[in-house]
This record gives C-alpha cells, sequence and structure tokens, in this order.
C-alpha cells in the first residue's frame, strides 16, 4: 500500500525541506484531512534555482541528441515500472480515480518516448541562392524555462512542462500546483534518475504571485510556460512582456459539444458522458456547453440525466468509482454558485445539483437544460461535474452560439454528414475540433488554444518548437 511521501523542493538534484521555511498543507480531497507539508520557496531557493538552471542550460545545449533522447527513454521506463505508486499519490492529493491517474502517467510515457524522438528530428534547412550564396536556417534551444503547471493533471502538466524543453536543450524551473506536489516531484525525480544532469530540471513551490513574479523578472529566465486559468495567464504574460519572454499559454476553455439531428443520440451520450464527468469536469478541454438540434433535444436531454444520476461518486482509491471528489474546497463552492444562478434565472435541473456525504470535496454529477444566455454558467468556465444542455434550429445558430465566447480551446461536433464536418472544421474557433469523437489529444499532435484560451501549443512537434528560437545564417 503507497503511502504519501514526505514533501520538499528538488533544487541541483538535492531534497529541500524544513529550515524555517513556510509551509503549505498538503489536503486529501476524499476526507478533507491534511496528509502533508509542503516547504515553500523563500527568494534565496528561487535565486538558487535560476543559478543553478543557467549552469544547466549551458550544459544541456551541447548535449547530443541521442543523450537527450536516452534521458527522455529512461524515464518513460521508470514512469512504467512505478507507475502504480505514482498513481496511488496522484489520486492522494488530487482525488480523481486510479483509473485515470493511472492512465496520466501512460500519458506521460507516450509523450517522452515521442519526444526522445523528436530530438532527433530538430531539422533546419539550407537556401541556395542563383547567385552561389547560401543561407542555413537552425533550431536552437531558447534558455532557461519558467514552467508552471496547475493540479488538475498532477502527474501529465508537470510531464508536459519537463519533457518539450528538455528535448528541445534547455533547463527549466517547474512551479507545480502545491495542492498536488508529489506527483510532480515523482515525474522529476524519475528523470533525474534516468541520467538527467541535476542542474536541468528544478522544482520549486511558494506562494505563486512571489515566484512568477521572481522567476519572470529575472534576465537568466528566457521563456514562461504556463497551464492555467484565463485570468492568471494574461497576469503572468504582462508580467513577461518586461523582459520580451518567449510564452507558450494553455488556459481556459467552455466547450461547446454541437449535436445535430443525423448523429446516432446513444453514440454520442456513451462518449460524451464519461468525458463530462472525467476528473469531476476539472479538465480545460472539457466538454461542457451541449448545443443539441431540436429534433434529439429530448431524448438527449433524458439520456444524459440518467446516465449522470447513474455514476458511481467516491473516494478514487475505492474500487468502482467512477468519479472523485473535486480538489479543493473552492470548487464544491463555485459550483454552488454557478447552478444556483442558473437555476434561478429558470434553468431546469435535470440530476445532481447538490454536495455529496459529510466529508471531502464531493459534489454530484449535475445536468442543467435550457439555461439561459445571460446566467453566469454560460460565460464562465465552470471547470466541474455540469453539463448544460441547450437547444438550437440550424448550422448557423449552432455554431454562432459555439464561437460566442472568447474562449477557443477545444470543441466537438456530432454529425453524418462530411459535408457539413468540413464546415464545421473550418468555421469553429478553437485550438483543437473533435469530429465524433472525444479524442483530441496525443503525443503527436499540438495541443493549444485561440483567443482568451491561449497562444502556442505543446506536445507534438510544435511543443518541441515552441523551447527553440529560430536562427538564420548567410553566408556570402
Amino acid at each position: 500500500m503507497t503511502t504519501y511521501p514526505s514533501l520538499c523542493m528538488i533544487i541541483n538534484g538535492e531534497r529541500i525541506a524544513g529550515g524555517g521555511r513556510r509551509t503549505h498543507t498538503v489536503m486529501n480531497p476524499a476526507t478533507g484531512e491534511p496528509i502533508g507539508e509542503l516547504p515553500l520557496a523563500d527568494p534565496a531557493d528561487l535565486d538558487r534555482a535560476l543559478e543553478i538552471a543557467q549552469e544547466g542550460f549551458r550544459i544541456w545545449r551541447n548535449a547530443p541528441a541521442a543523450q537527450r533522447a536516452a534521458v527522455l527513454q529512461g524515464a518513460a521506463r521508470l514512469l512504467l515500472e512505478r507507475q502504480e505508486d505514482i498513481a496511488r499519490i496522484a489520486t492522494m492529493e488530487q482525488g480523481k480515480p486510479l483509473a485515470e491517474t493511472r492512465i496520466e502517467v501512460m500519458m506521460n510515457v507516450g509523450l517522452f518516448n515521442f519526444y526522445a524522438g523528436e530530438c532527433q528530428r530538430l531539422y533546419g534547412r539550407a537556401l541556395v541562392r542563383p547567385t552561389g550564396t547560401r543561407s542555413t536556417v537552425m533550431h536552437e534551444p531558447v534558455g532557461v524555462v519558467a514552467a508552471f503547471a496547475p493540479w488538475n493533471f498532477p502527474i501529465g502538466n508537470p510531464g508536459r512542462k519537463f519533457g518539450a524543453p528538455i528535448a528541445a536543450g534547455c533547463s527549466v524551473i517547474l512551479k507545480s500546483a502545491e495542492e498536488t506536489p508529489a506527483s510532480a516531484l515523482a515525474v522529476l525525480q524519475c528523470l533525474l534518475d534516468a541520467g538527467l544532469p541535476s542542474q536541468v530540471a528544478q522544482a520549486v513551490f511558494g506562494v505563486p504571485d512571489e515566484v512568477s513574479r521572481h522567476l519572470l523578472a529575472s534576465p537568466i529566465t528566457r521563456k514562461l510556460s504556463f497551464t492555467g486559468s484565463t485570468v492568471v495567464g494574461k497576469h503572468l504574460a504582462r508580467l513577461a512582456t518586461q523582459n520580451m519572454l518567449r510564452t507558450t499559454m494553455e488556459l481556459g476553455g467552455h466547450g461547446p459539444v454541437l449535436v445535430f439531428d443525423d448523429a446516432d443520440v446513444t453514440r454520442v451520450l456513451d462518449t460524451m458522458v464519461p468525458h463530462k464527468f472525467r476528473n469531476a469536469g476539472q479538465v480545460c478541454v472539457s466538454s461542457t456547453r451541449f448545443l443539441v438540434q431540436e429534433r434529439l433535444f429530448d431524448a438527449f436531454s433524458a439520456g444524459f440525466a440518467e446516465r449522470a444520476a447513474a455514476i458511481r461518486v467516491g473516494d478514487g482509491l475505492a474500487e468502482g468509482t467512477q468519479m472523485g471528489p473535486m480538489a479543493n474546497p473552492r470548487r464544491p463552492e463555485a459550483m454552488e454558485r454557478l447552478i444556483g444562478d442558473a437555476t434561478k434565472q429558470g434553468a431546469r435541473l435535470l440530476a445532481g445539483g447538490e454536495r455529496l456525504g459529510n466529508q471531502g470535496y464531493f459534489y454530484a454529477p449535475t445536468v442543467l437544460a435550457d439555461v439561459p444566455i445571460s446566467s453566469a454558467i454560460m460565460n464562465e468556465e465552470p471547470f466541474g461535474p455540469v453539463a448544460i444542455i441547450n437547444r438550437f434550429a440550424d448550422e448557423d445558430e449552432a455554431v454562432t452560439e459555439a464561437n460566442r465566447l472568447p474562449y477557443g480551446l477545444a470543441a466537438y461536433a456530432w454529425t453524418a454528414d462530411n459535408k457539413r464536418q468540413q464546415r464545421l472544421a473550418r468555421e469553429i474557433e478553437a485550438g483543437m475540433v473533435g469530429i465524433n469523437t472525444a479524442m483530441i489529444a496525443g503525443a503527436d499532435a499540438p495541443f493549444g488554444g485561440v483567443k482568451w484560451s491561449g497562444n502556442g501549443s505543446e506536445d507534438g512537434l510544435e511543443g518541441v518548437l515552441a523551447c527553440m528560437i529560430t536562427k538564420a545564417i548567410h553566408e556570402g
């Protein structure tokens, strides 16, 4: 039986704790009870992390591609060996069921193995002129990356933040979420145990605004990589402009799902209901606004509510749990505010709408129908286990509503009409669009949004190139 580990920061391979530092209490969201004390960085810790990372960049930028690939492949093997322990730790501190945290480990395995291959394929190109001169286009690592990861994917998000810079030849300082530190530390430990030089990757924790201001103000930092809310992302982007840092910003979403009357209702429900309530809806690409053509609306709404009510909610470590608690006490409070506002404005509550149990942060899978467009939940990312089902008459109306908000991360559409599929792929404003599928992410595919959902991409070749600069060399 895995026990929750003692917590620390890792700087230059050294596990740092104590020393009179401030601490953050890590809670088990299934019980609401404390499980660990996390040391928080002071300015001296951050300065040391920056100094070590600068040294790490000098080392790693010159490391052969084969060496970078070997580290990533070795870390992937260690993740596989340690899968069960890492998954259990993540469930203890974040809440999602073990089935989901095991998948997160495998997500990192796939990503690290893919990036290991990309290390060997970071090609430039030669431009030969008619005059006999030649120009060469090269890609070089950008430098020290300051990376910030949220709590909703406690294994996968750190994997993304470490993987791309390491593949590119950068060094990285990660500040992962204080709610879920042990998962991030476990990922870093796999990389270090696989032979990553200790100077190349650091893990620090602290008061978020203090850490971000300190790291982004330093001339050592050359890139910001952030995953989190749009509000915080805009704040960090403003800080990044002071030193003209390169940025990759994966921010909030409010994923529309367009269901046309030629779709197979059973197939849509069987696919999208589990997708909606994965990680209790605490997913940036979660399906949120279900826009259903009028002829299918009643059957779809009834089927969705029936499936939602049947979901087994409980401790993520318990056998048979399909949805765990929310990650922290702020999330049930947000659900009560958003759902209460919607029902007051006339939305119909078809399932859920209440807290569950007398301990932990559990909230029932919830379904709302006919939700007024003026309600807060139609305009703010709910980030919780609530599905909104509204109706539409025709394609133009559906696309207009899908594009109404300033978010553009993920969108989904279900239709059997091939020409409509092509139109929707072109017209929907989102960085990722799933047509007749909920699978919109893969190690080899770029992951990112548009509008207020951010800029740049993680994963795929694009994720590595986002950690590199392009240099043109001209020879006479």
